[in-house]
């Protein structure tokens, strides 16, 4: 199996914080990557805009560094390192000031897509906006992406989402969310989709419940500062796991295009019940072996910011009523693993005397580490002596599937920052979609403010809270190992 590599339309991308952590460990490794696969065209150019005094020959030694320290060796040349980095150009910019905007818009080429990346801090998303419209840096080819936190509360994103409309159309504002670029996630929409054999199955006569985990086994580290003000609810479950709930949950789009499939996405918020006060669980990691708390990370000993939630959703729709969807994600658990998990319901009638033990089918989608697909199956257990029954995986790794060298997927960013340059919104979130999710999460996390109710306290390397396990046992469900 050989990967298509489609070429782009010639591009000048300007990545705006382009000295910050996200440019230099994703956004250029990413692109130098597409250098490799002979996906970037020829003249296409990268222009890094910050307020640090790199000269040229500075910026180009720095980024050969982040190339070093983020791409793998068997991955590194140093003929396409130069290559790569003599398309490079470094301007010092002022994003609230007037530094750098003119020699910016002197420096794009007429003719070409012009892709502004705004790398930078949430605060600076509607500036940036405003002011490459005030020096007249757009035009019918101008495309912005804007990276999450889009808001913080349902107000917020009301109000950037009001001054990007006034600065760009609908189809020119990219929101990313790079779950949505991993190859599993997309291949969650194959395999429902392209295949006759599950989506008659995929509601709630046939599946009883699915659980949507993304788990971390880091804390907050460097991040704590900014990540106290959000926490779990708001870093990872109102876009992240969101996502992955759409598109598990969604019906099939008419045609696979931006505007379908972002429709169904968004009825599937729409349809969602308000959470009931004993379907969550927020958790706080304790002292380690190093006495590291979430407190003593994050610099705040009195916090009381969540870094793990867990909830039941229900969807009131005809596909999904009596069908709960657990998320959970949370820091310094077990292991670090994002899995799909769709719990099929148990044979109406078991004609065999030895199965009380058995579980009932499990599709896993597998998103990190080890990406592929997983079905859990029941069989004859080999050899004489009666039929005793036992469960075996049907395993498509893809690394076994395809090879180690064509398991080495495309970094997320690398297949989004193209869907961008083509203008293909598919895996982008538009802007009444990322209202609704927080119109869905914000009655969550007000409550939480109002009962002003501290964590429950976990171990970490744990599943998390003990609570969190009666979420699942009050119903005689478990949540799977995270492993």
């Amino acid at each position: 199996m050989v990967a298509q590599t489609i070429p782009v339309d010639d591009f000048d991308l300007v990545i705006i914080g382009g000295t910050g952590d996200l440019a230099k460990r994703k956004i250029l490794p990413s692109l130098y990557r597409r250098v490799c696969a002979g996906q970037m065209p020829e003249n296409a150019r990268i222009i890094a805009a910050a307020r640090s005094d790199f000269s040229q020959q500075d910026y180009k030694d720095f980024i050969r560094q982040a190339l070093e320290d983020f791409v793998k060796s068997k991955k590194r040349n140093k003929k396409k390192i130069e290559t790569f980095l003599e398309r490079l150009t470094y301007i010092k910019l002022d994003a609230t000031g007037i530094e750098g905007w003119k020699e910016l818009s002197q420096s794009l080429r007429a003719g070409a897509v012009h892709a502004f990346y705004f790398s930078v801090g949430p605060s600076l998303f509607a500036p940036l906006a405003e002011r490459l419209m005030k020096h007249k840096i757009t035009d019918e080819n101008t495309r912005i992406v804007v990276e999450k936190p889009f808001g913080r509360d349902l107000a917020s994103a009301q109000s950037l989402n009001a001054v990007l409309a006034r600065c760009f159309r609908e189809d020119q504002i990219f929101r990313i969310d790079h779950y949505l670029g991993k190859e599993t996630v997309q291949n969650l929409m194959a395999l429902r989709f392209a295949n006759a054999l599950f989506e008659p199955l995929w509601n709630s006569q046939h599946i009883d419940h699915v659980q949507i985990t993304v788990s971390e086994s880091l804390g907050v580290e460097g991040r704590g500062a900014y990540y106290d003000k959000s926490g779990a609810m708001r870093d990872m479950m109102q876009n992240h796991l969101m996502q992955l709930f759409c598109l598990t949950a969604m019906e099939p789009p008419a045609v696979f295009d931006a505007a379908s499939v972002r429709d169904e996405k968004l009825k599937v918020i729409k349809a969602l019940d308000p959470i009931l006060e004993g379907d969550m669980v927020r958790g706080q990691y304790r002292s380690d072996e190093n006495g590291d708390s979430y407190q003593n990370e994050s610099g705040n000993p009195a916090s009381t910011t969540e870094s793990y939630i867990a909830l039941k959703a229900n969807l009131s729709n005809w596909r999904w009523v009596g069908t709960p969807f657990y998320l959970r994600t949370g820091k310094k658990l077990r292991n670090r693993m994002s899995e799909i998990a769709i719990v099929f319901k148990d044979p109406p009638h078991s004609i065999f005397e030895d199965s009380q033990d058995l579980k009932g089918n499990v599709l896993t989608i597998r998103l990190q580490p080890d990406e592929g697909i997983n079905l859990s199956m029941t069989i004859k257990e080999p050899g004489p002596g009666g039929m005793r029954l036992t469960e075996v995986p049907l395993d498509m790794s893809f690394a076994d599937a395809l090879g180690e060298d064509e398991a080495d997927m495309p970094d997320a960013y690398e297949r989004l920052i193209m869907d961008v340059i083509r203008g293909n919104q598919t895996l982008f979130m538009r802007g009444d979609e990322v209202e609704a999710a927080w119109a869905w999460v914000d009655p969550i996390i007000k409550a939480w403010e109002k009962s002003g109710a501290k964590p429950a306290q976990y171990d970490p390397g744990s599943n998390g809270p003990d609570d969190s396990l009666m979420l699942l046992h009050k119903d005689g469900r478990r949540w799977r190992e995270i492993t």
